[in-house]
């Protein structure tokens, strides 16, 4: 291999990286660390990282090495590999387990905050600070600088430099930090065309996380994540709900159209909002803003008048191993996803039958935004969509994919313990999980949000673009290591779980232009029927959801291994009906020996 393109992440010693020494015990001889050590490449930020590992490595420990390199300072819950297309996930899984070997090249992703800390000094002494986002421009900055200072309250006057460089207001912060690739990045601002020579303002833009620690901004106000986008005096709000759908008009270099499929569909007064309001900031000049966090391309969009997000938008061509990928992912060779089951390009797909699926506690949903789901899934629809600010490598086309309602919140369970998290709020969203037998369910994906009449914390799940795969290989849930899975369900969740019909939520989907596959279909079908017989039993959200998800990487679900009996019990070509039954029989099998042991 050419080491060209490689930074070294540290001297490799001639010696083992762990003296024998170092355990008590003998060390058998098919476990010689010198034996056991090999080589892989980090691909990162476009060079190979060379690292030494050894086979029975778990993945938690490969990302504590990363994290201890001063070449890759990253904290190992911002860390995602994927190797030969496949995310590893499993923390105390092996290396070997994924048939990483000697020489293997893993992609490494970073989960960085979408947020700046900017510390701006002035010659004087006066400092202050406030947040932007990595996205934003110059033009941005001189804005806030033009709010906060009354000497430079004109920001067509102010020109800000950088190491010597004057920067144009289209500039990324984003851009100007890795350009220079420090902590911190000094810049000044002055005035334009002024001979009069005026103390500059200091400004240094510091690189960092924001995630797990809160933050003050200019009022003194505490945020965990920013939602606010400005602080603009006045937001323009439309007193009348457009029904015709958005066109480009020939003067302007964007489009923002629903996608329906069937024109029975009519989409509920909130969902056109969101779509107006998206349009109206696109028309304003406000640029979608690339999400810095997740495996593929995702926008935030704002409103006309710059103040808040109003919706994220995620293109099918953008996601995870897709073609226009703007993280850097190598293609899928056989188009399948990250994770198993699934398929690139159908991200968006899913992420819309989570919220159709997600029916409100008062009956089931039959129209786009009748109602809250009971999840509490933000409205999403597909649309097709325009602008330059999305990943172009080849031709300026429109985009198709899901378009989801931003909803306000402080942050996510990331960064903070379950345990102050309402059992009912977790429930709702282990419903949904173990309906839709996702593959992707952890702290991150998971909104807090407070509730306006007694500020109570609300859970609000999104990123569902990994449910209803063709198996149940890669289910994961993390609110499974939560208390509150193990607290029963409520007669009120119980009776909605009992309402739920896995052949009606399909011949839904079908409404709404997604003809399901067989194998999504069948995996829909019967998490359906195991959460309904797991709850007629008295089983607890940890009990079901367990049934679900394999304790290694190796070893078969129960749900795996039910459905595998159902299919050795039946003749090939059986119908899918007669399958379900072998299914429905064995399963109960296997809840009622779970039952009895428990007595």
């Amino acid at each position: 291999m050419s080491s060209a393109g490689v930074s070294t992440l540290s001297v490799v010693p001639t010696e083992p990286l762990l003296s024998p020494m170092a355990f008590p015990f003998p060390i058998p001889s098919h476990l010689s660390l010198e034996d056991k050590s090999i080589f892989i490449y980090l691909s990162f930020s476009g060079s190979l990282t060379p690292i030494r590992v050894m086979e029975w490595d778990t993945i938690e420990s490969v990302k504590f090495k990363i994290q201890r390199s001063e070449s890759l300072p990253f904290l190992t819950n911002k860390q995602k590999l994927v190797y030969a297309g496949r995310e590893l996930a499993r923390s105390d899984s092996l290396l070997k387990d994924y048939g990483v070997t000697d020489g293997n090249v893993l992609h490494l992703i970073i989960k960085l905050s979408d947020l700046q800390v900017i510390s701006v000094k002035t010659s004087c002494g006066k400092e202050f600070t406030f947040q932007v986002e990595r996205g934003r421009d110059v033009g941005y900055i001189k804005r806030r600088i033009a709010r906060r200072e009354k000497q430079f309250d004109d920001p067509e006057e102010q020109e800000l430099v950088c190491n010597g460089e004057r920067l144009e207001d289209q500039r990324l912060i984003d851009e100007i930090c890795c350009k220079h690739n420090d902590a911190v990045v000094h810049l000044f601002v002055r005035k334009k065309h002024v001979k009069v020579q005026r103390r500059p303002l200091e400004l240094s833009i510091v690189a960092k996380d924001l995630i797990n620690k809160k933050k003050n901004d200019v009022n003194g106000n505490t945020n965990r994540r920013s939602y606010d986008v400005g602080k603009e005096d006045t937001i323009r709000k439309s007193d009348v709900i457009q029904r015709a759908v958005p066109r480009k008009p020939p003067d302007r270099d964007f489009i923002l159209e629903p996608v329906i499929i069937n024109p029975k569909i009519e989409l509920a007064p909130a969902i056109w909002n969101m779509v107006n309001s998206t349009y109206d900031g696109l028309g304003s000049g406000k640029y979608p803003i690339r999400s810095a966090e997740g495996t593929g391309g995702a926008y935030f969009m704002i409103d006309s008048a710059g103040q808040k997000y109003v919706s994220v938008f995620k293109p099918i061509d953008e996601e995870p191993m897709a073609l226009n990928n703007p993280r850097g992912l190598p293609l899928s060779l056989d188009g399948e996803g990250l994770k198993k089951g699934t398929r690139v390009g159908q991200g968006a797909f899913r992420e819309v039958a989570a919220y159709v699926l997600d029916h409100p506690l008062s009956g089931r949903r039959s129209l786009f935004g009748d109602g809250k789901g009971f999840a509490g899934v933000p409205p999403t629809l597909m649309v097709k969509c325009l602008h330059k600010s999305f990943n172009y490598p080849r031709e300026f086309t429109p985009k198709i994919g899901s378009l989801q309602m931003f909803t306000e919140n402080s942050g996510s369970c990331e960064d903070m313990g379950p345990g102050a998290f309402p059992v009912k709020e977790v429930h709702k969203i282990t419903v949904l999980d173990i309906r839709l037998a996702n593959a992707d369910r952890h702290a991150g994906n998971i909104l807090i949000s407070k509730e306006e009449d007694n500020n109570q914390s609300v859970l609000i799940p999104i990123d569902h673009g990994y449910c209803l795969p063709t198996s149940f290989e890669d289910c994961t849930f993390e609110w499974l290591y939560w208390p509150q899975a193990r607290q029963p369900y409520s007669p009120e969740t119980i009776d909605y779980i009992k309402s739920l019909d896995a052949e009606e939520d399909i011949a839904l989907l079908k409404f709404h232009g997604w003809d399901l596959p067989v194998e999504c279909a069948r995996t829909l079908r019967i998490s359906t029927m195991l959460l309904k017989k797991g709850v007629e039993r008295g089983l607890t959200p940890f009990a079901i959801g367990n049934l679900m998800c394999r304790e290694s990487l190796n070893k078969e679900s129960v749900i795996e291994e039910i459905v595998q009996a159902a299919l050795d019990s039946v003749l090939p070509g059986t119908s899918e009906a007669t399958l379900l039954d072998a299914v429905s029989q064995i399963m109960d099998l296997r809840l009622d020996e779970i039952v009895r042991a428990r007595l």
